[in-house]
């Protein structure tokens, strides 16, 4: 079975992106959302594998995002996007529960290998 990925990013552009080169790795977009708060209510629907998830987002901003997402499973896996890498940031994230952090514009194959190594 293909690997479910939630896709979180308020660029839709940058969601047809990743959704993009997913779905070329044969990887299966079971939602989308736009900010962390739908972010939630998402993961609570869909349950993926795995969660790509951009940091800087109105509303809720992503860290906060995987913090409530930890509550809710703690084995929920990660994979962090960001425009800003700042040290900050990825350290943030990282103590928050990311697997990895992505920094865009990014490369087909660093998303690729950031999910696969997540997803073991």
């Amino acid at each position: 079975m293909a690997n479910r990925i939630l896709i979180v990013d308020d660029a839709a552009f940058m969601r047809m992106m990743i959704r993009d080169i997913l779905t070329k790795n044969g990887y299966e977009v079971c939602g989308e959302a736009n900010d962390g708060a739908q972010a939630i209510e998402k993961f609570k629907e869909v349950r993926p594998d795995l969660i790509t998830m951009d940091i800087t987002m109105p509303e809720m901003d992503g860290i906060a995002a995987l913090k409530e997402i930890k509550k809710i499973d703690a084995s929920a896996k990660v994979i962090m996007c960001s425009a800003m890498g700042q040290q900050a940031m990825v350290i943030d994230a990282i103590q928050a529960g990311a697997k990895d952090f992505i920094v865009k514009p990014f490369q087909a194959d660093r998303v690729i290998e950031a999910i696969k190594k997540t997803l073991g």
